[in-house]
């Protein structure tokens, strides 16, 4: 059975930022992603489009009924005759129905009706593409947010530095060299926050770009329950629910039925027939003898037996065929794709916990590294730029942290995706229920009449990002407590030398 994965609003698997209690969730934004991303939209419509590929070979098994009419006026003859008819009017009705096509329309529903299917795990497939990227978005902005924070605190804590290296220079207590490795320290870590906040800027607009709304406070994202224990098993769940596979393989089969239509093309076709004439020649005829209005009728059957048509159904078979392979291939290609996915994604998400677990190991031994240096500085045993050492030291551990916690929770995601546990029905989204392509293909599978009830206009459904503000680094959230590192007060000695 498959389980159903879902987003559980608990302890998160990623200790971010502290969330305000109007933050949004993780679940807040894939829903307004399934809602108003234009990727779905348009995969959603171009199902809709397949779903009529079934009443249109369907209505090659149906009756066609056609009318023709015409009015002529001779307006110049060369010689005066009683037979002749100056003026008439002919209409003519013919009826058709097919009644053997030699397997073409059975074998072409069955065709449209595999795409069908086709294009709904395509459907599947694209919400999962578009969840995964709104998760990486989503979690880029808690990553790059947290890295402003840490970047801010270390050029605070620099900034504490210069200052305390300046005033002890001012007397005597340092050189000239340590204030200048303080300023070129700071300067470097400024550098280094406006890259983070561009990173920042760039990644809430990517949120903008497939959420469809500015990034706010955002919450730490849930667990993410129903994980395989190894990747043998999932590539095992992937290789039975992947939606892409799923696809791929529908398509396998259609291209089968296509190879029938073609096939059918060589034998004889039966049909019946009617046909009604009616022809009016306003009394132009002076012959009595000869009516000037009157009706035919003729009814029968007819068959068409193809006895050559230039090579036509051999090629037109030959080419089912080779595109039968092509979908064939293009199975194989999904195939290995999907053990891939699952593989390097489950590679990247075990090791990604075990970077999260070394980087906070880093982290405390640096920041007992740092007190420890720091408290040897006062005393004279270390340097200005060892003490800026371990401070830079300490921010790349952090940095490192934040950064295996993104990484962990998106491929963790995207092992999910490729075992096909990574929908709209597997997550549990609210706002609405959830858009059923059944709805359609119930609607119109079986409709026949040519004036029928038809579709008003198609309109946008996905929202425009047009009139969103330009993203700002800003950041109000809290640091989690976590990555918080005090400041250095300055005071004692940084020279490393003893004190007089």
């Amino acid at each position: 059975m498959r389980g159903k994965v879902k987003l559980l609003l608990a302890v998160a698997l990623v200790p971010g930022l502290a969330a305000p209690a109007a933050a949004e969730s993780l679940r807040e934004a894939l829903a307004a992603a399934y809602r108003t991303n234009p990727t779905i939209e348009a995969q959603r419509a171009n199902v809709r489009a397949l779903d009529e590929n079934v009443p249109i070979q369907r209505s090659n098994a149906l009756p066609n009924v056609q009318l023709q009419s015409n009015y002529a006026e001779l307006l110049i003859q060369s010689n005066n005759s009683f037979v002749v008819p100056t003026r008439v009017f002919q209409s003519q009705g013919q009826v058709n129905y097919p009644v053997y096509s030699g397997g073409s329309v059975k074998n072409g529903v069955k065709a449209a009706e595999e795409r069908v299917l086709a294009g709904r795990a395509t459907l599947r497939n694209t919400e999962a593409n578009v969840f995964t990227n709104a998760v990486a978005a989503y979690m880029d902005v808690i990553r790059d947010s947290a890295i402003v924070q840490l970047n801010q605190q270390n050029v605070r804590v620099l900034e504490v530095n210069l200052q305390a290296s300046r005033d002890r220079f001012q007397v005597g207590d340092l050189t000239r060299t340590d204030v200048a490795q303080s300023e070129a320290r700071l300067a470097l870590a400024r550098s280094q926050l406006q890259q983070a906040e561009a990173r920042l800027i760039s990644s809430r607009e990517t949120y903008v770009q497939i959420v469809g709304h500015p990034a706010g406070d955002l919450e730490p994202p849930p667990p993410l329950p129903g994980l395989p224990a190894g990747p043998d098993q999932a590539v095992s769940v992937a290789l039975s629910d992947n939606p892409a596979l799923l696809a791929a393989r529908k398509t396998v089969d259609a291209s089968k039925y296509d190879v029938r239509v073609a096939r059918a093309g060589r034998l004889p076709t039966v049909s019946l027939f009617n046909q009604s004439g009616y022809f009016n020649y306003f009394g132009s005829i002076g012959s009595p003898q000869i009516p000037n209005a009157g009706f035919n009728v003729q009814a029968g059957v007819g068959i068409n037996i193809p006895i050559y048509q230039g090579g036509q159904p051999a090629a037109r078979i030959r080419q089912a065929q080779a595109r039968q392979g092509v979908a064939q291939e293009q199975l194989t290609e999904s195939e290995r794709a999907v053990v891939q996915q699952a593989r390097s994604a489950y590679a990247v998400y075990r090791s990604s916990l075990e970077v999260i677990e070394s980087a906070r190991a880093a982290q405390e031994a640096n920041k007992l590294s740092l007190e420890g240096v720091r408290a040897e500085n006062s005393v004279g045993n270390r340097t200005v730029i060892e003490v800026l050492n371990a401070e830079q030291e300490l921010l790349n551990s952090q940095v490192t942290l934040v950064t295996a916690q993104r990484d962990a929770y998106v491929a963790g995601f995207a092992v999910l995706a490729a075992m096909g546990h990574a929908e709209a029905k597997d997550l549990g989204l609210e706002g609405g229920p959830l858009y059923d392509p059944e709805i359609h293909y119930r609607k119109v599978r079986n409709r026949f009449l040519d004036w029928g009830e038809g579709l008003p206009s198609p309109k946008p459904v996905a929202t425009s990002t047009a009139n969103t503000p330009a993203q700002t680094s800003d950041v109000v959230k809290p640091l989690d407590p976590a990555f918080m590192n005090p400041i250095d007060s300055g005071s004692g000695n940084t020279s490393g030398t003893k004190p007089q």
